[in-house]
This record gives structure tokens, C-alpha cells and sequence, in this order.
């Protein structure tokens, strides 16, 4: 699963947004004028908006003014076309910054007071030298009723260009830095949603669905039965927008097929024989709040609210795709016979029914995945190493344990280019979470049952060139 999507937080991963209005539309809509107005040309609008933000930044004209003015600079950057409004998050970034020679001051000043009874004045005037004219603007704008969202929106352009234009990189640490203040999961509101919520929201879990595409309002139907659940974490300020949401299937014992969860034609299940509880989807959805994680206290949240309904569960586990396994292996030294014979299925889109194809790969690919899940790390700087798949690092960043790998699993057309079908449950155990948290943050340590370690293993032979057994079922 992924995410920011469970299967995806894919770490979830940011679902695409789905076909709306761009931006400066959505900006036009908020505020009251002629949005049909010509766009000003270039150099003046940017002319103003470098003006206006300077103004804004100083709070000339009082607090009331200044947020005034903040409403124009919205304005304005709708009337910009995509050139100049990139000129104008540049001036945003560098423009709008502390003055040296204060801050300069103010530092060696508290390193003088150091021990001395007038260090903490002394940090007092430091923090105050520190504080970003970038953020006092950033909150005048977000306190108009729009704000946040437009925002969130800029967050998301300022993403898009950071590589191109590296000095946009303290913009964006400001806007993730107010936005996170802003989107502290102690202001969202958890909602489970129904077949009888909005039309409007319920088109938007169409649209972000990032891990199990939605091809239907029968499909979506069958996801919100009465043995389905899917929870979504929304903002006050944004609305009807939900900002990630889970999906997840009552079961008997601990699922290891997605199509089976997914397939519409299967009768509902009787919930009072319900055991396990799997989440199989989780997607985040606006990209500007990328970074900030929701998923994590969401499943905790889910978890919570099932075992109130339903006090028999007692698995709690996701169905997760792998969704860097199949790229790795592009990049792994793999012996020329397992080469040999991927190249032969990657070339047959229709592989997965050869019995004698999957009968070939099934030892080596199990093993395969669960030693690039366990031992395949993504070097953080001076952390600890984490695992390289980004939805291995969500799961157990939250405290789960790799249970288990489930070969062909998900047989779509996604679930087969990316990880050759094959998909993960993570479990979480109640009584392990916090320990598991506790090494994996520390050490980068990965909770793995006894099988999946031993498939690692296996995974190294493989690598070594070594044959390995055939697996048996389950």
C-alpha cells in the first residue's frame, strides 16, 4: 500500500491532483473583481508585488493595512502569467530577508552574555533579529479566508521549481514551517465518510486515489459497504478538501490479495466474524503539504475508532505495494539467468498467468523483495540509514512489523510494473509500536518477522548467484 498513500503517507505518496482549475483560477474565485480582466504586464505587476511585499513586511499602515495589502498581493499574483509569477516567488525568497547586520549584532551580543545574568534578554533579541520578514507576510496572508489554501497551492509551485531555482529553498522552508504549525494534526477533524457524504468529496476520492485506482462509483460504492471503511483527516480552513485519507477492509484473518479486497462482485462480509482489520490505501493529497505527515496519527486514530466499533479485531495490518522494488532491481546485479528471465516476463505483459513463469520466479523474486525491504538502505546524512522504499520507511517509521510477503498479490497492470505483484503486510502490533519506533529512529533497526528475515537471506544467496529453494504457498 502506499502512502502518505498505506500503501502509500506511497510514503503516503502525494496523490496527482485530480482535473480542477489551476491556481490563479481558484485565486480569481476567492476574491471579488474582474477576474476577466487582461493580466497587467510583467514588469509592472512585478514592479507592485516587490513593493507591496516590502510594505507588508514592514506592517506599514498598522496590522489591518498590512493584511489589506497582503489580500492585493494575491491579486496581483493571479494577474501574473507563469514567468513573472516565478520572478515574483523569487523576490518572496530573497527579497524578504533578515537584516545581517542586526542579527549579526544581536548574535554577538548573546555569545558575550553567555552565563551571564543577561543571556536570556540577550536570546530574547537574538530570536527577534532572527525572525523572517517571509513569515510575517506569510501569516498576514494566511489569515484571509483563502489564505491557507493559497498557500498551499504556492508550496506546491515553489516545489516544482526548487531544483531550477535553488534560492526558493528558504521560501519554501518558511511556508513548511508556518504550514505545519497551521495543519497540526491537533486541528484536523477525523471524519469516516459514507456513501451518503458529498457528491464533491466523494468525486475527490476518485481523483487522489494514489494507490488502487477508483474506476467506478460501483468501485467506490463497494469501498464504502458496510464491510469498508475509509477515514480522511480534513483542515478547517480548507473545507470539504480531505488532506489524506485511509481505506480499509474487514476481514477473518490477515488478506493477501488485493484484487480479492477490491473485487465488487464479492458478497459483503458478515463484520461479526470480522478478525483483522486491513488497510490497504492510504493517499495523501495536496502536494504543497508534502513533508507534513498526517498518516501516521491517522492510522492510530482508524485504529482507535475500530476497536470501539468492533472489539473482536485483533489484527490490525496493511496490504502495501513495494513500490521501488521493481526500479532496484534494474539497478541490481542479478545473476544472467534470473536476468535472462526477467527480460523474457518483462516482455510478456500476460506473464503472470504462465504457470511455469511464475513457478520459475516466485523463490527468487520473495526472497529478492524482502532483502531489499530489510537491507537496502537510503543514506540520510548523520541519521540512521532507512529503508529505500518509501512506503517500507512510513509503515515502520510508525512502529509496524514486516510480516509478510505475498507473491502476486496485486495482478494489475501498476502492481506488476512496479513490484512484479508482489505486496507486503505490515503489522501493528499495539504492544510492540512504541519500541519499534523507538529502535527504528534510533538505529534505523527493522522489525521483521522470523520468515521475512530468513526470505532476506535467501535474498543475499540469490544475489551471490546461489540457487534457492522453491518456495512453498502461503
Amino acid at each position: 500500500m502506499s502512502n502518505s498513500p498505506i500503501s502509500g503517507e506511497n510514503s503516503p505518496a502525494v496523490a496527482p491532483p485530480p482535473a480542477k482549475p489551476n491556481l490563479l483560477d481558484r485565486v480569481g474565485a476567492w476574491f471579488k473583481g474582474d477576474s476577466s480582466s487582461e493580466p497587467v504586464p510583467s514588469g509592472a505587476g512585478l514592479r507592485a508585488w516587490k513593493r507591496d511585499l516590502e510594505a507588508c513586511a514592514k506592517e506599514q499602515g498598522g496590522p489591518v493595512a498590512s493584511r489589506a495589502r497582503a489580500l492585493g498581493l494575491i491579486n496581483q499574483y493571479q494577474a501574473m502569467d507563469a514567468p513573472t509569477r516565478l520572478e515574483a516567488l523569487r523576490a518572496f525568497a530573497v527579497q524578504l530577508k533578515p537584516d545581517a547586520q542586526p542579527l549579526e549584532k544581536a548574535y554577538a551580543d548573546y555569545m558575550e552574555s553567555l552565563t551571564s545574568p543577561q543571556e536570556w534578554v540577550m536570546e530574547t533579541r537574538l530570536r527577534e533579529a532572527m525572525a523572517s520578514p517571509r513569515a510575517r507576510v506569510i501569516r498576514q496572508i494566511g489569515s484571509a479566508e483563502e489564505g491557507v489554501r493559497f498557500l498551499v497551492d504556492v508550496r506546491a509551485e515553489v516545489l516544482d521549481h526548487l531544483k531550477a531555482m535553488p534560492e526558493l529553498k528558504v521560501l519554501d522552508a518558511e511556508l513548511a514551517e508556518q504550514l505545519s504549525a497551521w495543519f497540526e494534526v491537533g486541528f484536523l477533524e477525523l471524519r469516516r465518510l459514507s456513501w451518503d457524504a458529498p457528491a464533491s468529496i466523494l468525486e475527490k476520492l476518485m481523483a487522489y486515489e494514489a494507490v488502487h485506482e477508483i474506476h467506478s462509483w460501483a468501485d467506490l460504492k463497494n469501498r464504502l459497504d458496510h464491510d469498508r471503511r475509509i477515514y480522511a483527516y480534513f483542515h478547517p480552513r480548507l473545507h470539504d478538501e480531505p488532506l489524506v485519507f485511509v481505506e480499509v477492509a474487514l476481514t477473518v484473518d490477515i488478506a493477501g490479495n488485493v484484487q480479492a479486497l477490491l473485487d465488487v462482485s464479492a458478497p459483503v462480509f458478515d463484520t461479526k466474524r470480522a478478525r483483522a482489520a486491513m488497510f490497504y490505501s492510504i493517499s495523501s493529497t495536496q502536494v504543497g503539504l508534502r513533508g507534513i505527515s498526517f498518516g501516521n496519527f491517522l492510522i492510530k486514530r482508524v485504529v482507535e475508532d475500530l476497536k470501539r466499533d468492533f472489539p473482536k479485531l485483533a489484527h490490525f495490518s496493511t496490504l502495501s505495494p513495494v513500490p521501488g522494488f521493481a526500479a532496484w532491481l534494474k539497478t541490481a546485479k542479478l545473476p544472467g539467468e534470473l536476468q535472462s528471465a526477467l527480460a523474457v516476463v518483462n516482455a510478456s505483459p500476460d506473464w503472470a498467468r504462465d504457470a511455469e513463469a511464475t513457478h520459475r520466479l516466485r523463490g527468487a523474486l520473495t526472497a529478492l523483495v524482502a532483502h531489499y525491504l530489510v537491507e537496502i538502505k537510503e543514506g540520510r546524512g548523520a541519521e540512521p540509514h532507512r529503508p529505500r522504499d518509501p512506503v517500507a520507511r512510513f509503515h515502520l517509521g510508525n512502529g509496524a512489523r514486516l510480516e509478510r510477503i505475498n507473491w502476486l498479490a496485486d495482478t494489475s497492470v501498476k502492481g506488476l510494473k512496479q513490484s512484479y505483484g508482489l505486496m507486503v503486510n505490515y503489522y501493528y502490533d499495539l504492544d510492540e509500536i512504541e519500541a519499534n519506533v523507538e529502535a527504528f529512529d534510533r538505529d534505523g533497526l527493522v522489525a521483521a518477522s522470523g520468515r521475512v528475515r530468513r526470505l532476506s537471506e535467501l535474498g543475499k544467496r540469490v544475489l551471490d548467484g546461489k540457487p534457492v529453494p522453491v518456495l512453498a504457498e502461503g
